[in-house]
């Protein structure tokens, strides 16, 4: 069997078993629902389908999506930015480093509740999830992008140094392809980190016109299934931007 055969058979099993696992989930979840027999406490997964259409009819959906949406990328772009800038600044320059060690363990460590509370005497409830997006984003790209610089082909800067290559050269030809597994992997990671805490921040700050306050007004009025419905939203979205965001890295740093 040739390679590519292997690897599509390999890809294939891969989703089947994915679909499986979806399955199991799912009926889980319908058969969790039927014992509780609670509405108020757990809803099927049928009934939250159901949801969907209605949620999908009510004025502003769209501009819910966009405001959640529009402010948490936002916030991690910004992020993802500030770390790769700060990362190139501490590998250069050992001081800077250490300057930035208090910082980046101060924000691994602190929970997003404590910085939403904080941040809030700070920024109107509306930019919120900006900027917490940005701070859950900057360490981890930061200490990734900074361990794949260390990680460098010491033999492959000393040849460019012999050619003279131009920076932008030896940045495209050498340094991305080798921050490139460094910098997927931190996408992969920070993009489903930005989507939670983000929403969080909402659910917090509640800004008008976003999905942290269409969770919040759910839970105060009992409504399960429509809270139920808004996570699934939240997850697929979540989910859809990890796959744009790896898509995206492999298609810039990858040749």
């Amino acid at each position: 069997m040739s390679t590519n055969n292997k690897t599509d058979k390999n890809r294939i099993n891969k989703y089947i078993w994915r679909a499986l696992a979806v399955v199991i989930a799912l009926s889980v979840w319908e058969i969790a629902a039927v014992k509780i027999g609670q509405s108020i406490l757990l809803v099927g997964p049928v009934e939250v389908l159901m949801r969907f259409p209605v949620i999908w009819a009510e004025p502003g959906f769209a501009d819910t999506i966009w405001f959640t949406m529009s402010h948490i990328i936002i916030g991690y772009f910004t992020g993802a930015l500030a770390g790769i800038i700060l990362a190139a600044a501490a590998h250069q320059w050992k001081a800077v480093e250490y300057l930035l060690w208090p910082w980046m363990m101060t924000i691994k460590s602190v929970p997003v509740a404590s910085f939403v509370v904080i941040c809030l005497v700070w920024f109107t409830a509306r930019n919120l999830s900006v900027f917490i997006s940005f701070l859950i984003v900057v360490p981890v790209i930061y200490q990734n992008t900074l361990t794949g610089l260390e990680s460098k082909d010491k033999e492959l800067e000393e040849m460019a140094d012999s050619f003279h290559i131009t920076f932008f050269r030896r940045l495209r030809h050498i340094t991305l392809p080798q921050l490139a597994p460094y910098l997927v992997s931190a996408g992969k990671v920070t993009a489903g980190m930005a989507w939670k805490a983000g929403v969080a921040a909402e659910i917090i700050g509640m800004p008008q016109g976003s999905i942290g306050q269409m969770l919040y007004m759910s839970k105060i009025y009992l409504d399960t299934s429509a809270l139920l419905a808004w996570t699934v939203i939240i997850v697929v979205l979540s989910v859809l931007f990890e796959k744009m965001v790896v898509f995206g890295l492999k298609l810039l740093l990858v040749h």
